[in-house]
């Protein structure tokens, strides 16, 4: 520690010998900084001076002054520059530092550090240090030092937002635990929190709240009268006089309309003034609006800790929907503004702008969209003043009033998200006023700002409604924002219930009931806007997929909407573990390229990557579009590919012991136990797999079932009891949606199991008979990275977590495990999360097959299948390895004998469709497709899946490798020429 020191001690003296010239002195400063940190040097630890990032607008490059991936960008100013004049600068140099783009951006000036951390706060360094407090301070730079401890910033909202959230969370859960009415606990908690804000923000006399709790715990005053009191005078239009409440103001009429003190316990008076801890103690000054709202609702009904783990969305996040939607259209109205006139024209539009989120949760997207505005605002006043002279424009102008908290409208279903939302937007006020002072001040800009505009707060009871949104009107606004609720399609009908769901579906009638939850307010966000009006909504990463994509962008795209700016797919930082799509567009036409974002893998701050396009498609891909594709007879008819069997119930799956007990006890009960294969089997194993088994009658009724005592039993005592439960609480659900609707569409699903609850959920009859004659079968894993086929042997019967393609021959298993065709699935598939989803109408009912391939494309196509697999086995054993880490591997850069294998493969079959090397992929499949849909249109054969008839002749074409099952384990057998 103290030999870091020494480093840090000697960095600052050589520092301060430079005079702090950007361009001659910044690059040996930041080399001499990464010395001091452990480093040989920048370029030893793998950093780049002058390393090329793209413009923000797409055209040319900036040339940032040092970035090291994944760890930090450091741009350097002048030792007598205004570092938060290159705020901007430094955010888009950040943002467009793309794929791995740096955790942290540093600007310096020779003389002070400002550091970033804008994943976690947007508005504001997460520290400042000084140059001659390094050696004190350095922990804040602790991302430069080799071993990357995390640093400790002085700075960190994010941090006091959860402490504070935490303490006034079990504030809250305290009183309702001991019966306080839950609504009273939340008005009072609420009404303490402004008053915890507002003495650290200069509203009221600091430290009142403090001086109160400290009244109660050490002089034995009572909590029901002193915060009463406090509460009643925060609703009273004349100021106290004298007293312990005197020079508390009027706050407002909406909040403090209703106050009904409690008496609150020692315990809880511990949680807002234990010295140091509670929250009255925090600096709510650092308290972060726009996360502690969620905070805070997370963790009232969670544990102690939640605070700490409760997700919120990162402002980073929101920005993408607030600054394409919001801020970047009035920033270029702003800008291509020449006179006083116009700029004076923007402003008077810019204070009439109304916002929605009709979805708002506890206000931090509208918290968001007012600090931009007002930054707008002031950013517009700004050039008035230097280009006009303030003197000029007031006698056509009125005073900097600031953008208003009436300007925002918010919907939401969850009464106290409500209040949540109102509060956030009442203080932004405030926050906003002071922040336009401290820059007019800091810029030295002479504009005057309206006195006494942050008291009273406004009541905004008009403004946030509670109500349900899809199922009311939404105000008249002009544009919205927002992040709707995530519910699958699958889950719907449980969360929401059968009733709720008929209305939704009676409203949206045209929207596929197989679409997910977020589309609807896709849909009617759109229908809201007006032309030229813009919306950025957060959707499930399926809105660009399937059902959900028909019923959403394609909607959109279809009635005047375009596109402006997206992100493919993300993890998103709010509290559902889901992968998102974000979506900003706009009704009508808009000039100029479009930017879509692109994320790999699950590290929100690397494998990112963007384009500017001329159009952005409702895919949100690179790709060529093929998601037009059409449905292909011959591959659906034909049943080439199924979902495997859905046992529905784990009392279908006996313990491996438990089946051999049963087979043992009577062979007959071999007839209905069956090895049972699911993905991870063939993926995960390295040497053979333990045999599971599956109990499955088929078509078998009730009698003939019960005819095999063991396994029949085992049923009755494991899913028939389950399968009643599951029937009377659908009967229940429908009951409630019939009552509300005796028209009402009701579902019989676990009536229809009950019925027949000796079944598995879902046996798959015609896949098993479609299975029957053939001696093996392809399968993949239906969500999987990438799709790895393989053989199976026909006595074992596919789990629903595969795809099950009912083809023996190693053509078809050449073409599937090809290139061309993977390519065509991660276009077309949808995704879980993060992972691609083979699914039969999307991927496989598609995908053209080569329509004219001559018998010797075929043959070879076949002879490399067989390569891939016979070179997997043998490196499978060789290297101890499962399939999927064989793939894993290939996936990264170097040589592999399994990678030149598929490259081999690819060639031949790219030889199969007659498509050349430099063919693309996409283009020429989605010409097929074309095709082929059109050929059966007119009633001409095509092929289809399987050996084509050009190759009807050819033998050997069926090998005998396959997983097979032995009395007792898997086995898989190397691949054999028959």
């Amino acid at each position: 520690m103290s030999e870091r020191v020494e480093q840090i001690e000697a960095f600052v003296a050589y520092a301060k010998t430079l005079k702090g010239d950007e361009k001659g002195e910044a690059q040996v400063f930041c080399d001499r900084l990464f010395q001091a940190f452990g480093h040989e040097g920048y370029k030893e630890a793998g950093a780049e001076l002058e390393s090329r990032v793209k413009k923000a607008s797409g055209k040319g490059v900036n040339f940032a002054d040092l970035i090291w991936k994944p760890r930090v960008l450091i741009e350097m100013k002048k030792s007598s520059e205004k570092l938060h004049l290159h705020y901007q600068q430094a955010f888009d140099y950040w943002l467009n530092a793309v794929p791995n783009r740096p955790r942290y951006v540093v600007l310096c000036n020779f003389k002070e550090f400002w550091i970033y951390d804008f994943d976690k706060q947007l508005n504001e360094p997460v520290d400042v240090v000084r140059l001659q407090d390094l050696p004190a301070r350095y922990t804040a730079l602790n991302f430069l030092f080799p071993d990357n401890p995390d640093p400790l910033f002085g700075n960190d909202r994010e941090e006091v937002s959860r402490v504070a959230a935490s303490k006034v969370a079990q504030l809250f859960r305290s009183m309702v635990a001991r019966g306080i009415p839950r609504e009273q606990a939340q008005r009072f908690v609420l009404q303490a929190v402004v008053a915890m804000f507002a003495e650290d923000i200069d509203m009221m006399p600091a430290g009142t709240t403090l001086r109160l709790v400290q009244d109660c715990l050490e002089h034995g005053q009572n909590s029901y009268d002193v915060f009463g009191g406090l509460f009643l005078q925060m609703n009273n239009k004349a100021a106290a006089q004298g007293g312990r409440y005197k020079g508390v103001p009027y706050f407002n009429g909406g909040l403090f309309a209703t106050v009904q003190p409690i008496e609150l316990t020692t315990d809880e008076l511990e949680l807002l003034g234990k010295k140091d801890e509670g929250a009255a103690w925090q600096n709510w000054a650092k308290i972060n609006p726009a996360i502690f709202g969620t905070i805070f609702q997370q963790s009232m009904d969670k544990g102690e800790r939640h605070a700490f783990g409760a997700h919120f969305t990162h402002e980073a996040d929101i920005q993408r929907i607030v600054g394409p939607t919001i801020v970047r259209p009035w920033r270029e109205r702003i800008d291509a503004a020449k006179t006083m006139a116009e700029l004076l024209e923007i402003r008077k539009a810019l204070l009439n702008f109304r916002v929605l989120d009709p979805a708002c949760g506890s206000g931090n997207f509208l918290y968001v969209a007012y600090r931009e505005m007002v930054r707008l605002e002031i950013k517009l006043m700004a050039r008035l003043d230097k280009e006009f002279s303030w003197k000029t424009v007031q006698k056509q102008a009125q005073a900097t009033s600031l953008i208003s908290p009436r300007q925002f409208f918010g919907v939401e279903r969850d009464s106290f998200g409500v209040e949540l939302t109102k509060v956030t937007l009442m203080l932004a006020k405030k926050l906003a006023l002071d922040e336009a002072a401290d820059v007019l001040e800091r810029d030295q800009i002479e504009l005057p700002l309206a006195e006494d505009e942050a008291l009273p707060l406004d009541n905004l009871d008009g403004n946030i409604l509670c109500r349900d949104a899809l199922l009311s009107d939404w105000p008249e606004v002009d544009t919205i924002i927002g992040n709707p609720p995530y519910q699958s399609k699958n889950k719907a009908q449980q969360e929401f219930g059968r009733a709720y769901l008929n209305k939704i579906r009676s409203v949206f009638p045209e929207i596929d009931g197989r679409a997910d939850y977020c589309v609807y307010w896709f849909r009617k966000a759109h229908d809201q806007l007006k032309q030229g009006q813009r919306a950025g909504l957060v959707g499930t990463n399926t809105i660009r997929q399937n059902y959900s994509r028909i019923s959403g962008l394609d909607y959109i795209a279809k009635h005047n909407g375009t596109i402006t700016e997206a992100v493919s797919t993300m993890p998103w930082s709010g509290d559902a573990v889901v992968h998102v799509s974000i979506v900003n567009w706009v009704k009508g036409e808009d000039d100029g390229k479009k930017r879509l974002y692109i994320q790999s893998g699950n590290d929100p701050a690397g494998g990112w990557d963007y384009k500017d396009l001329d159009e952005i498609n409702t895919s949100l891909s690179f790709s060529t579009d093929v998601s037009q594709a059409q449905r292909i007879n011959a591959n659906a008819e034909k049943g080439g590919c199924y979902q495997g069997q859905t046992h529905g119930h784990k009392g279908f799956l006996p313990e491996p012991a438990e089946a051999k007990a049963m087979i043992k006890a009577s062979k007959a009960n071999a007839k209905v136990l069956f090895p049972f294969l699911i993905a991870d089997d063939f993926l995960g194993a390295v040497d053979k797999l333990e045999c599971r088994y599956v109990i499955d009658f088929q078509t078998r009724d009730l009698l003939q079932a019960k005819a095999f005592k063991r396994p029949f039993e085992h049923l009755e005592k494991t899913v028939l009891p389950t399968r009643k439960e599951a029937a009377k609480k659908e009967k229940d659900r429908n009951k409630e949606a019939l009552d509300a609707d005796p028209e009402a569409k009701v579902n019989k699903h676990h009536e229809n199991f009950l019925k027949r609850w000796w079944l598995m959920s879902y046996a798959r009859e015609d896949l098993m008979q479609t299975l029957a004659p053939l001696s093996r079968y392809i399968v993949c894993a239906r969500v999987t990275h990438r799709p790895i086929f393989e053989f199976v042997s026909t006595a074992i019967h596919p789990n629903d977590a595969l795809s099950v393609f009912a083809l023996e021959d190693d053509y078809s298993f050449g073409i599937l495990q090809s290139g061309i065709h993977w390519e065509w699935f991660i276009n077309r598939c949808s995704t879980l999360k993060a992972d691609f989803r083979y699914t039969s109408d999307t991927v496989f009912d598609s995908f053209p097959w080569p329509q004219e391939p001559s018998a010797d494309a075929v043959r070879l196509v076949a002879k490399r299948a067989v390569e891939v697999r016979q070179l997997r086995s043998k490196l499978k054993v060789k290297h101890h390895l499962s399939l999927r880490e064989l793939y894993r591997a290939i996936e990264g850069p170097g040589e592999h004998a399994l990678k030149k294998a598929h490259k081999l493969l690819d060639e031949a079959v790219r030889g199969a469709y007659g498509m050349s090397k430099k063919a693309d992929v996409l283009e020429t499949l989605l010409e097929l497709n074309e095709t082929v849909v059109a050929a059966e249109a007119d009633g001409k054969q095509v092929v289809g899946p399987g050996i084509p008839p050009s190759a009807s002749k050819l033998k050997n074409l069926v090998t005998t490798d396959k997983l097979t099952i032995s009395p007792t384990s898997w086995a898989n057998n190397a691949p054999v020429k028959t």
